[in-house]
């Protein structure tokens, strides 16, 4: 059986015929990109394998013949003619000043000049340096340059919640990524990786022949596992294993192609004796994510069906961050389905998988609205057993145990949504699927539960009420709309549910509910 390259980003690691790991071979792509293009970009979400790709193009240009045995490449690439290649990467450490970038980066251009024999004249100019080391290797090796940069844009994610820190040293790089497009007669081939894509205008200052490849279908594979990769690749190691619920955990992540797994997963999951868990979430710290979401009070069941232009997912700056183009192009979220209009394309994003859309809500739920440890058991045995007064009762608590601070400096409790947010957030965290803001002829539906298999559909319509004797319209309003119409002919049971809310006691004032099939 051969061993699981966890955390393995070098090639030649993970092409040792003694250690025998797993390796799916990426080099088709990698010979597409490189005969295709000579300036190339790609974001992916972090631990997506973007560092192995990377390190692999390193080695072909290098001519490292004897690791691609067996590969789709092998006989297919001139080894004789090698090339001198410049590689960058920010994925060490954190950047938290402009003094910790060009110390950095005089590291990293030291490394280089080691591994390439030269010496740079040019000692306190970083981005003159660099220029010098391009025409010095291509003088000494008498050939063109390839330069790989990779994590491009961490130190200025590692800054993201500080907006001065963040420019400042987004324009420290700006003077290193603009020895690129000034070096072009220099160069073989260029390639960068990032988890997000800020503008050309503001970081790449006029390389504006940069092909960004991020959601080309041809590419839509190169990071990642595809579900044919976990059937031959993994094929020893399936004993057991229900592949429509793995698929359901930690595939699904959409670049225009064929979906993909994420490859950090799939390795923790083989490695911890096959446990469904939140591997890939936990490596990662969400936290100004959810700063940013209960800053612009944003309607948390949005992230089911989240419309965005093209434009907008593609690039971002500083100065005008989308909290949907970061959810996108961290991974939080997903293509699920693109629209053409007038050769405008709009982009709708649903959560990748069940890993993702749960451990966020848990999150969240944790963090933004509560102190509690979201408790699982009753709610879903509630909602297993059709027993709708035990479900009533585990919301109640939900509510119970919302510090009072949850309230102060803000008038969030006047409105649906913020309780839509909690309850949302809530059964989100324990995997409960729903569709929210459901459509039908009539209007929108809060939320509706709905199990896989269609046997029961819940409709949730909110209401916060002035005074609760009197004005106890959430129930009726599903009746008079007819919200559970558009599911007759397809659930078995559908039971409606009104919940309303108090501006006075900013709880519960009343919870009813009704079957209707």
């Amino acid at each position: 059986m051969k061993n699981l390259p966890i955390g393995i980003q070098t090639f030649q690691d993970i092409r040792d015929k003694e250690r025998n790991y797993i390796y799916i071979d990426k080099t088709k792509l990698a010979l597409n990109l490189i005969n295709s293009g000579k300036y190339n970009f790609l974001s992916r979400p972090r631990r997506f394998g973007k560092s192995l790709f990377l390190d692999t193009l390193k080695d072909i240009f290098e001519g490292k013949k004897e690791f691609f045995k067996g590969l789709y490449i092998y006989d297919k690439w001139d080894w004789e003619t090698t090339y001198p290649v410049i590689k960058i990467s920010f994925g060490l450490g954190v950047v938290k000043s402009t003094r910790d970038l060009d110390r950095r980066i005089t590291s990293i251009l030291k490394e280089n000049q080691k591994r390439l024999g030269i010496e740079c004249e040019t000692i306190d100019d970083s981005s003159g340096c660099l220029r010098e080391l391009i025409i010095s290797a291509y003088e000494k090796y008498n050939q063109k340059v390839v330069i790989l940069i990779d994590e491009y844009d961490k130190p200025i994610l590692d800054n993201i919640t500080n907006k001065e820190t963040s420019k400042e040293i987004r324009d420290g790089l700006k003077n290193i990524y603009s020895v690129i497009k000034d070096s072009d007669q220099y160069l073989k081939f260029a390639f960068l990786t990032g988890v997000s894509k800020f503008s050309k205008v503001s970081l790449f200052s006029g390389l504006n022949n940069l092909e960004d490849i991020s959601l080309d279908a041809r590419y839509a594979t190169i990071c990642g596992y595809t579900h044919n990769d976990i059937k031959l690749h993994f094929e020893e190691r399936l004993d057991g294993v229900d592949l429509d619920e793995l698929k359901k955990w930690y595939n699904g992540y959409n670049f225009l192609g064929e979906g993909v797994y994420n490859p950090f997963d799939i390795l923790l999951f083989f490695s911890k004796g096959k446990i469904y868990s939140h591997y890939w979430f936990e490596t990662g710290s969400p936290s100004f994510l959810i700063e940013v979401l209960r800053e612009k009070s944003f309607f948390l069941p949005k992230l089911e069906n989240l419309e965005i232009n093209e434009s907008d997912l593609g690039s971002f700056d500083i100065d005008d961050i989308k909290i949907e183009t970061l959810l996108y192009q961290t991974g939080y979220l997903t293509i699920k389905e693109v629209e053409t209009v007038f050769n405008q394309r709009t982009f709708y994003l649903t959560y990748p998988n069940l890993e993702v859309r749960t451990a966020l809500n848990e999150r969240i739920f944790k963090y933004l609205l509560t102190d509690s440890i979201l408790k699982r058991g009753s709610s879903l045995k509630a909602i297993q057993r059709k027993d709708m007064e035990a479900f009533k009762n585990s919301i109640f608590q939900v509510f119970a145990t919302l510090p009072y601070n949850s309230y102060t400096k803000n008038n969030m409790h006047h409105y649906e949504g913020y309780y839509a947010n909690i309850i949302y957030s809530y059964l989100s965290g324990l995997g409960i699927e729903f569709r929210a803001e459901d459509v039908t002829n009539h209007g929108r539906i809060d939320l509706t539960i709905a199990t896989p298999d269609m046997s029961q559909v819940y409709i949730i319509e909110f209401k916060v009420v002035e005074n609760e004797n009197r004005d106890g319209k959430a129930l009726e309003q599903i009746k008079e709309k007819k919200y559970h119409e558009k599911y007759m002919n397809k659930a078995e049971e559908i039971t409606i549910i009104g919940i309303e809310f108090s501006k006075k006691d900013r709880n519960i004032c009343k919870f009813e509910w009704e079957r209707i099939v």
